[in-house]
């Protein structure tokens, strides 16, 4: 394989379309599939207590993104995808900013596998590059959005062909895409609710797991810390030593 071969010879040649491509409905699946394996993933640790799942997970997604980068046709999580879409009508996308977007997945999990794989050290803002990876594929699998194509798009300054859902074209959406205010506020409303339950379980509930602890403490600010710390203190006094109203 040569170097130009290997730069543009990626993807697949289809008739009536003047660039390769490759099956967005595919690649939708994997990063369902792929997603779905993290969620197991998090609940085995947290259950179990057991790092080493989560060692093989990111070590196979580093591979996963690899083998992504150098050719289609042999990538584990795109054949998964395959077999379960196999008798739908394909999709085809531009395949050069598939594959860039798929490039950058493949960076991000190079700090995780040192971080996880090689060197576990797990803190707050290591996490965030795994909830970064898990966003961007639960993006691509529920709502066809490929952020890396948009950058792509950006980097490139060209206009990318046969984009996912046909974002590229530009054209008038159907009233059934648009909002109208009701809905607006339903929606906004529906989000902030979700975005404020989840921030008062965390930082009011009681943890009763490292895990739990761990994300209590993220969403906390250096003065809350602070306070429930002293709270914490007073109680355990109180506990041991009880209230004396003599003195």
């Amino acid at each position: 394989m040569t170097l130009q071969s290997f730069l543009l010879d990626y993807g697949e040649k289809v008739h009536g379309y003047e660039i390769r491509v490759v099956n967005e409905r595919e690649a939708r699946a994997a990063a369902g599939i792929l997603g779905m394996l993290g969620v197991i993933v998090i609940f085995v640790g947290i259950g179990f207590n057991h790092i080493m799942v989560a060692r093989v997970y990111i070590a196979f997604l580093f591979f996963d993104f690899l083998m992504r980068v150098i050719n289609t046709n042999y990538v584990p999580s795109l054949l998964m995808g395959r077999f379960f879409v196999q008798n739908q009508k394909p999709e085809y996308v531009g395949a050069l900013q598939k594959r860039f977007a798929w490039t950058i997945g493949w960076f991000i999990s190079f700090p995780m596998v040192y971080w996880f794989v090689l060197n576990w050290d797990i803190t707050f803002y290591k996490v965030l590059i795994c909830v970064l990876c898990a966003t961007l594929m639960f993006l691509e699998s529920a709502f066809s959005i490929c952020v890396g194509c948009f950058i792509y798009r950006v980097f490139t300054k060209d206009d990318p062909q046969h984009c996912p859902g046909g974002v590229c074209e530009v054209r008038q959406k159907d009233p059934i895409q648009t909002f109208n205010l009701a809905q607006k506020l339903i929606a906004g409303l529906t989000s902030l609710a979700f975005l404020v339950g989840l921030y008062l379980f965390l930082a009011y509930t009681e943890s009763k797991t490292y895990f739990g602890e761990f994300l209590h403490e993220a969403v906390l600010t250096e003065a809350q810390l602070k306070k429930e710390k002293e709270e914490e203190y007073q109680k355990a006094l109180k506990e041991e030593f009880g209230e004396d109203d003599e003195f």
